[in-house]
C-alpha cells in the first residue's frame, strides 16, 4: 500500500460499503473508535461518539460513516485503519480494504495549464497510479476528444483556432472505478494576446420578490470561460456557483444584499449589489377587498374592489415603514425551571438551559429572577412578584422549562408537587398570566415554554383566561409544536433542552424577536435529530420591530422605575462575607455566592492557625429543615463534589489555603433567618484526639426568601412581604450591586446608594450569579461559555449520551 494515503482518498462507495460492517456493536466502529484512540490526534471525545450512536434514528444514518468521516477530517492514513482493524480482529474489513487499495487510482501528476501560439504544438500530461490497464479520456470542456489522440496520458495538440481554448478535463478509469483530473481550476489552453479579460454583460438589478419566487441572474463574457460565485449579505453562498442564482422557494430569510463574484485563472470580476426584498405572495398582492362584517347578513355584505394600489389602505401597507428606534422603560425576565418533580419523571435540563438564558438576558440588561424547582404555591407567588415588576412600556419576558400541557388552546405549566393525574387546577395557565401581564401595559410581552404541548386526557375543564387586549406586542415561542413533546439531551454533567440549544446562539441578535425566533425554528428545522420530533412554533402578534437588544430608556419620573429595582433587588441580596474567630486562635472565612436566585454556596476558609495546630477544618452543620441540602454533597473540597454544575471554571485557580463548599437549594422556602453551625475541628502537635469548637451563625433570609413565596397571596395585590414605598427601607443594605469582592476579601456585593438608582440597569444586574475575585479570575457575571464550557453544539455534534436519552418534558 502506497505512504501517505487518507481516508479521504476512498470513494464513496467504497466508505459506504466499509461503514455496512462497521455499523454492527460486536467487532464494529465503536471497537475502531477504541483502537485508534492509541493516538490521541483520532481520540473521539464522548461527545463525538454520542454523535455516532445517534445516527441510528436516522434511515439513512451510519454511525460507521460518521466514525469514518471524522478520522478523514483528521487526515487518518489508510495504514493506520488497516493496523487498527486488525487490532479488532475485524477480517472482513481488512480483507475488503486491502483488496479495493490495490484496485484504488490516484492521479499523480496533474494536467496544467499551458500557453500556446497558433500552428504550435502543445502536450498536457496527466498521470496516475493504480493497477495495470489504466485507461485515459481528454474532455474540452463537456466535449471528448476523440480521434485516438485522448486515449492516453499525454494530449499532444496543435491548436489553429480559438476554439481549441478552454478547460481540459482527464478521465482516469479501470473497470468501475474512476477519478478525474480537478475539475476546480482545470488545465487550460490560452493563446497569449486573445485573453480579453472578462466583462459583465448582465448586471444582478434589485428586485422585490414573493414566497416562491427564483432570484437573480448574471452573465459574464472572457476567456478563458467564468465560474461563478454568489454572495449574501457578503457571506458566500457556496452551493449557488452558476450564473443563475435559482432558489425555489425563497422565504423571508433571503432578503438582502447580493453581488456575484465571475473569475478565471487570471482575471476577477465583481458585479454590482442588488437588494432583494421579500414581499407578500402573488395572491395577497390582488386587489384589496372592503368587506363590512359589523351589519347584515352574508348576502347584504357590500364589496367594494379596488385595483392595484389605488386602495388608500393598500397605500398604507406598500408604503415603507419610518425609520423608528423602539426602547423599552425597562426589562424583566421571570425564568422557571422545574426539574425534580414528586410524581413524575425527572428532569435534567432546565437548571443549565435557566442558567445560560439568564447569562444572555442579562447581557441585554434585563433584570432576571431565576428559580428552580417551585411547586404550586411557589409558582404563583413568583408570577406576582414578577408582575410587580412590570410597568408601563416595561418588557416582560417569562421563560418555564418543565413538564407541561396543552388543553383547548391553553399553556399549563406543571408545578413539581403536582399529582400524578394532574389537572389545570394544579398547574399555572400560560394564558392568565398574559391577561395580568397586559395590565400593566408592558411594552412587549415575551412568553417562551420549553414544555411539551400534549393533550391531557385526565383534564376535560375547559378554563376561560381573562379576556386579552388587542395590543400587537404579544409573542409565544413554542419549543414545539401542538400536540408534540419537547425533548432534552440528557449527559452525565450537565445536559441542554434541545430549544436553548438552538436558541442560546440567536437570542442576542439584534433583530425583531420574531425575526430572531424564526432563524432559530430555522436552525432547528435542519437538524437531523430534531427533524419529525421536534420543531420550534411560533405565535406572535408583534407589529413593531421591537429587539430584546433594545435600549432602556428611563423616563424622567422615575419613582416606579426605582420601585422596581428595589424589589428586585430584595431577591437577589447576598450575606456578607464573615470573619470568625475561635478561641483556639483559628479564624474562619465564611463567603456567599449565588447559583440562581433560590440556590446558595456557602464557602468555608481557614485564614488563620496558631503554629501548634497542625490540621483543622471548619464543617457546616444544622442547617434548618425548610431549605434542602444534600447531606453526602455538603463540605466539599470543590464546586462540582458539591453538585454545582454550573459555577466551574476550568482554570480555577488553586487557592493558597483550602476551601470547603455547601450548596444550599430552595431557599424561597425558608420561614425564618438562615441559622446553622460552624464546626471547627482540629488537632495539636503534640495531641492525638480531635477537638471540635462550634459558632452558631445567622445570615438572614438571602437572596429570593425575603419575598416569601411560599405564602399565599392574591393576584391583585402585592404580598406583605412585597408591599413596600421607597422609603421602608434601609436603602444601603438593599441597594444596588455593582462588583464583586473588595480589598477585605468580602465575597458580599459592594452597595451603591439610593442616588445611583437612574443608573444603566446592567450594573443593576450583576449580583445573582457573579464572580468572586478570590475565586475566578475576573469579577464578571458568568457567561455560557464560562459556565458551561461544553455548550458549543453545531447541527452534527449534540452532547446525547446516547440514543435513549431524548426525555419529553
Amino acid at each position: 500500500m502506497e505512504e501517505g494515503k487518507s481516508i479521504g482518498s476512498l470513494t464513496e462507495q467504497v466508505l459506504n460499503r466499509l461503514s455496512k460492517m462497521l455499523d454492527n456493536s460486536a467487532c464494529g466502529w465503536r471497537q475502531l473508535a477504541n483502537a485508534v484512540s492509541e493516538q490521541p490526534r483520532f481520540r473521539c471525545s464522548e461527545s463525538e461518539l454520542t454523535c455516532c450512536s445517534l445516527q441510528v434514528l436516522s434511515a439513512a444514518g451510519s454511525p460507521g460513516r460518521t466514525l469514518l468521516a471524522r478520522l478523514a477530517d483528521r487526515s487518518c492514513s489508510l495504514d493506520f485503519l488497516l493496523h487498527c482493524l486488525r487490532k479488532i480482529d475485524h477480517q472482513e474489513a481488512v480483507h475488503y480494504l486491502t483488496y479495493t487499495e490495490a484496485e484504488l487510482i490516484q492521479i499523480t501528476v496533474q494536467p496544467q495549464t499551458q500557453q500556446a501560439t497558433v500552428g504550435g504544438r502543445v502536450v498536457l500530461t496527466c498521470r496516475a497510479s493504480g493497477p495495470p490497464g489504466l485507461s485515459y479520456q481528454w474532455f474540452r470542456g463537456k466535449e471528448e476528444i476523440l480521434d485516438g489522440i485522448g486515449s492516453t496520458a499525454e494530449l499532444v495538440l496543435c491548436p489553429s483556432a480559438l476554439v481549441h481554448q478552454g478547460p481540459y478535463i482527464c478521465r482516469v478509469h479501470h473497470r468501475e472505478n474512476v477519478v478525474f483530473s480537478h475539475l476546480q481550476g482545470a488545465a487550460a489552453l490560452c493563446f497569449p494576446g486573445l485573453w480579453s479579460g472578462l466583462h459583465v454583460i448582465v448586471q444582478p438589478t434589485s428586485k422585490s420578490v414573493s414566497e416562491g419566487d427564483t432570484l437573480l441572474r448574471v452573465q459574464c463574457r472572457g476567456q478563458p470561460p467564468a465560474q461563478y460565485q454568489w454572495f449574501h449579505n457578503m457571506e458566500p453562498l457556496t452551493q449557488h456557483k452558476t450564473r443563475s442564482l435559482k432558489i425555489p422557494c425563497v422565504t423571508t430569510a433571503q432578503r438582502g444584499q447580493y453581488k456575484c463574484k465571475m473569475f478565471n485563472l487570471y482575471h476577477e470580476v465583481w458585479t454590482d449589489t442588488a437588494t432583494v426584498t421579500i414581499g407578500p405572495s402573488s395572491i395577497t398582492e390582488a386587489s384589496w377587498v372592503e368587506v363590512d362584517r359589523g351589519r347584515g347578513s352574508p348576502q347584504e355584505v357590500h364589496r367594494s374592489t379596488y385595483g392595484a394600489g389605488s386602495h388608500p389602505l393598500q397605500q398604507i401597507v406598500n408604503a415603507p415603514p419610518p425609520a423608528k428606534l423602539f426602547s423599552a422603560t425597562d426589562k424583566v425576565a421571570l425564568l422557571i425551571g422545574n426539574m425534580n418533580y414528586h410524581y413524575h419523571t425527572q428532569l435534567c435540563a432546565p437548571i443549565a438551559d435557566v442558567h445560560e438564558l439568564t447569562n444572555l438576558l442579562r447581557q441585554m440588561d434585563f433584570k432576571v429572577v431565576s428559580l428552580l424547582d417551585l411547586n404550586w404555591q411557589e409558582m404563583h407567588s413568583a408570577v406576582t412578584e414578577f408582575l410587580l415588576l412590570l410597568d408601563k412600556g416595561v418588557y416582560g419576558l417569562l421563560y418555564f422549562a418543565g413538564h407541561g400541557y396543552e388543553n383547548f388552546g391553553n399553556s399549563f405549566m406543571v408545578p413539581i408537587d403536582a399529582p400524578a393525574s394532574y389537572t389545570s387546577e394544579h398547574c399555572l395557565c400560560v394564558q392568565n398570566v398574559l391577561t395580568r401581564m397586559q395590565e400593566k401595559e408592558t411594552g412587549l410581552n415575551v412568553l417562551l415554554l420549553d414544555m411539551c404541548r400534549k393533550r391531557n386526557l385526565n383534564d376535560d375543564i375547559i378554563v376561560q383566561p381573562g379576556l386579552l387586549k388587542v395590543t400587537a406586542n404579544i409573542v409565544f415561542g413554542y419549543a414545539t409544536c401542538v400536540d408534540a413533546e419537547a425533548y432534552e439531551v440528557k449527559r452525565e454533567d450537565v445536559s441542554n433542552g434541545i430549544f436553548i440549544s438552538f436558541l442560546k446562539r440567536r437570542v442576542c441578535e439584534d433583530e425583531k424577536v420574531t425575526v430572531m425566533l424564526d432563524r432559530v425554528g430555522e436552525d432547528m428545522g435542519r437538524c437531523q435529530i430534531t427533524q419529525g420530533r421536534q420543531a420550534l412554533e411560533l405565535r406572535s402578534n408583534l407589529s413593531e420591530r421591537r429587539s430584546l437588544t433594545d435600549q432602556i430608556q428611563i423616563s424622567e419620573c422615575s419613582a416606579s422605575h426605582s420601585a422596581r429595582n428595589l424589589q428586585w433587588v430584595v431577591a437577589h441580596v447576598l450575606p456578607k462575607s464573615r470573619c470568625l474567630e475561635f478561641d483556639c486562635g483559628v479564624k474562619v472565612q465564611l463567603g456567599f455566592a449565588a447559583e440562581f436566585s433560590n440556590i446558595m454556596v456557602i464557602y468555608t476558609r481557614i485564614l488563620e492557625k496558631p503554629k501548634e495546630i497542625v490540621s483543622c477544618c471548619a464543617h457546616l452543620t444544622d442547617f434548618p429543615d425548610d431549605v434542602a441540602i444534600d447531606l453526602k454533597k455538603s463540605n466539599q473540597e470543590t464546586l462540582l463534589e458539591a453538585g454545582s454544575l454550573l459555577l466551574i471554571n476550568d482554570n480555577l485557580p488553586s487557592p493558597e489555603v483550602p476551601s470547603l463548599y455547601t450548596r444550599i437549594r430552595c431557599l424561597q422556602r425558608l420561614k425564618r433567618e438562615l441559622t446553622f453551625a460552624v464546626c471547627l475541628q482540629y488537632t495539636y502537635s503534640n495531641m492525638d484526639e480531635e477537638v471540635q469548637e462550634r459558632q452558631t451563625v445567622s445570615v438572614g433570609k438571602p437572596l429570593v426568601s425575603k419575598l416569601n413565596l411560599h405564602e399565599s397571596r392574591t393576584p391583585s395585590t402585592s404580598s406583605a412581604s412585597s408591599s413596600f414605598s421607597l422609603d421602608s427601607f434601609n436603602v444601603p443594605e438593599v441597594s444596588f450591586f455593582t462588583s464583586v469582592g473588595s480589598a477585605s476579601n468580602d465575597w458580599s456585593y459592594q452597595a451603591q446608594t439610593a442616588s445611583t438608582t437612574p443608573a444603566s440597569s446592567r450594573s443593576a444586574n450583576v449580583p445573582e450569579e457573579t464572580d468572586c475575585h478570590e475565586l475566578f479570575d475576573a469579577p464578571q457575571p458568568l457567561v455560557a461559555s464560562k459556565s458551561l464550557p461544553h455548550t458549543q453544539i453545531n447541527d452534527t455534534n449534540f452532547k446525547f449520551s446516547d440514543m435513549y436519552n431524548f426525555h419529553s418534558h
